[in-house]
Parts: structure tokens; sequence; C-alpha cells
């Protein structure tokens, strides 16, 4: 990792701003005095790396913001930062790879922190058979095969709920991460001023998709790891699709127990 180009002040008044907070408000949280914080946002004074981490937390940045701003100051990065596929990671690849087969046979996906597809277990392929190629082709973005009318989007039924559910959940990861890919999506899938109809994400979203002649009727949820330590796994997500009523239940089970075609 190279450090960063802007100063650490610039870099932390940018993350305040983006947090809405105050010198006040943030001084106050990371129990310092305003004009100390002000010092170090002017460039006149150099926090220490303590001081870097407490008010990172005060500001409840992303461990690769963290990196950042540590970097930014002169010092190392406190976060490991390993490719998925690298040996480093092998127990956790692991862990994904148990989870996603253990909600077998309901569909579930593993992506990362720009919902690039990373990995999938058996049901997933079936529940996205018909989209583009291309827009399946590595790295494929979930949320863009979803929305688009190449993609799923003209397979589901509550389309108008389901964008919108979209549009918000990258709406709020925008607001704690202020990452600028995230913020691209946002506007490529319709986000704008104003297009989060809700103030808030429903904890489990229903996701209503044709299938020939019937219509599976999916709870969207997600897990995360609880306490990583690694920037690649702290922005890991699984996200799962479970059955809403015993129909989609009963039609994922005998999809699952279908024969295998030969090819």
């Amino acid at each position: 990792m190279q450090p960063s180009t802007r100063p650490i002040g610039a870099l932390l008044r940018q993350w305040r701003e983006t947090r809405r907070m105050s010198q006040l408000a943030l001084a106050l949280d990371a129990s310092i005095s305003t004009k100390h914080l002000s010092f170090v946002e002017s460039g006149r004074a150099a926090p220490s790396r303590e001081m870097v981490l407490t008010l990172a937390d005060a500001l409840a940045i992303p461990l690769r913001g963290r990196n950042a701003l540590l970097l930014a100051a002169g010092f190392a990065p406190v976060y490991s930062q390993h490719a998925f596929d690298a040996p480093e990671l092998a127990s956790a690849r692991r862990a994904v790879e148990l989870v996603l087969a253990g909600l077998e046979p309901y569909p579930a996906i593993a992506v990362d922190r720009h919902w690039h597809l990373v990995a999938a277990n058996r049901a997933f392929a079936p529940l996205v058979a018909g989209i583009a190629p291309a827009l399946l082709a590595p790295p494929a973005n979930v949320l863009r095969a979803s929305l688009h009318p190449d993609g799923l989007a003209p397979r589901i039924v509550n389309l108008a709920e389901w964008r919108a559910h979209v549009l918000l959940r990258l709406h709020q990861q925008i607001e704690v991460s202020a990452d600028p890919v995230l913020t691209a999506l946002y506007a490529e899938l319709g986000g704008g001023p104003g297009a989060p109809a809700r103030d808030h994400a429903d904890p489990v979203a229903t996701l209503r998709l044709r299938d020939g002649d019937a219509v599976l009727s999916l709870l969207s949820t997600t897990t995360v790891f609880g306490t990583p330590i690694d920037v690649t796994l702290s922005e890991l997500a699984i996200e799962s699709f479970l059955p809403a009523d015993a129909a989609t239940a009963g039609a994922l089970q005998r999809r699952a127990n279908a024969p295998v075609r030969a090819q």
C-alpha cells in the first residue's frame, strides 16, 4: 500500500464532513480539545498513531479508510489486506464455502464491497438462468445483473420495490464508506437526489421472481463477519435468499432433488 497523496488533516476533515459532525462534536467523542483537532485538520499539528485510531473510532471509519488515514499520517497500516484467494484467508474461504453449502437448497452468494460476485452455492445458478452472459462475466456485479433489462429485471414481479430496496442499501453504504465506485453504481442504477423512498432498509426484503409459470418469493438476508481484522473480510457479505412461503420452499427443494441432465 502506498501512502495517501492527501494530508492526514484533509482526510480527517473529509470524513468528519461526511459524517455531518462538527469539530466540537468530534472532539467531544474523541476526548480531545477542539483546538487540537483544528490544528490537526489544518496541518499545524501531527497526530500520533493512537490519536488517528481514536478519531477513526469516533468517526466509525471502515478498516480500509483507517489504513489510509494511518498511511497519510506516516504510520504503517494496522489491518491486513489480502486477496480473497490468498493463502492467508484459506480458513475464511472455507468458512464461506461451508455457509453457502449449508444454505442449500436455497440460493446464496458471497459479494465484495462493490457487489462483485466472489462465490456462490449450487442453488444460485438456476436462479440466474437466462441472464445475458456478459452480465455474469467476471467481475460480475450482482446488483447490475439484477436490475439490468438483460438481467433479472424482466422476471422480477415487484421490480419497483426491489429497485428501491437496492438503491437504499447502496445509499446507506455510500454514507458509511464514501466509496466513489459505489456512488457511480448508485447513479448507474437510477439513484439520485431523493431516490431512496424510505429512511431505513427493511431487515428482510422480499424478491418475487418469475420462475416458469410460478413465482418464487425469496427473503433476502445479509450475513457479515462479526469482528474481522482483515480489510477484505470486513467488506465481504453473504447474501442468502430464503423461501418466504411453503410453495417457494417446495419448488427449491424439488429443483435440488431433480436428477442432473446429461450434457
